[in-house]
Parts: structure tokens; C-alpha cells; sequence
């Protein structure tokens, strides 16, 4: 079988314990962990669960998504993207930080092309 991902040997522990990977009070063994990586190398996410406790591989799945749609459209994804309960599977779009960007963004809501519950909070369809 081929492995399409890397996988990190750590025999001694040293990589586990510069990602703060060893919880003091349980011994040697890791936390269960994940690191979402994006392709330059950058981490840009972290999720810690106990060893006791199952990772959620939706959510995980969920998290990349929503990383990846974001970086593309450059927009944000609320809780639970896609099924949020306020706006679906919508995206939000970032915030006006000027009167002129708010207003453009009333007038855009107004024609139908996104929608808003006010000048801040604008989401629209991919």
C-alpha cells in the first residue's frame, strides 16, 4: 500500500514534546493531535484530544474545506459549515472596514447579489 501522506517518526519523543504532544500527568504517551499543514508549510490549525478521547475525522475534514474555500474565494465559513444553521452553506463575506465598502455592500444586498442582516454581516452563495 502507498502512504500519501508524511508520516513523522518520533522514537525518542522530542518532536511530541516541542509540539506539546505529552500530557505530564499521562505519562509517555501522545495526545491525540491534529496539525493541518497547508502547502507552504504553514500549520493552520491545531486540535488536541485527550488519549481517552476519539478524534472527529468530519470535523477534520470539515476544517480543510473550509481552509481551502477560504483561501480561494477569500471569504469565511461560519460553525458547522456547510450546514449552519443560520446561513446554510453559504459563505460569510469579511466586513466592510470603510463607509464606502459598507455602502456598496447595502446596495449589492439591495439588488439581490449577496445578502446581509446589516452592513457588517453579509454572506452570499459560491
Amino acid at each position: 500500500m502507498k502512504i500519501e501522506f508524511p508520516i513523522i517518526a518520533d522514537p525518542l519523543g522530542r518532536i511530541a514534546t516541542q509540539l506539546g504532544m505529552i500530557h505530564p500527568a499521562k505519562g509517555p504517551l501522545t495526545v491525540r493531535a491534529v496539525f493541518v499543514v497547508d502547502p507552504k508549510g504553514i500549520v493552520r490549525a491545531m486540535i488536541y484530544y485527550p488519549q481517552e478521547v476519539g478524534r472527529d475525522a468530519d470535523e477534520v475534514l470539515r476544517l480543510v474545506k473550509a481552509l481551502q474555500t477560504s483561501d480561494k474565494h477569500k471569504v469565511a465559513t461560519p460553525h458547522k459549515w456547510p450546514n449552519n444553521e443560520l446561513i446554510g452553506d453559504k459563505v460569510i463575506i469579511p466586513p466592510a472596514d470603510n463607509i464606502k465598502d459598507a455602502n456598496e455592500r447595502l446596495e449589492k444586498a439591495k439588488k439581490g447579489e449577496i445578502e446581509c442582516y446589516d452592513w457588517w454581516f453579509c454572506y452570499k452563495s459560491l
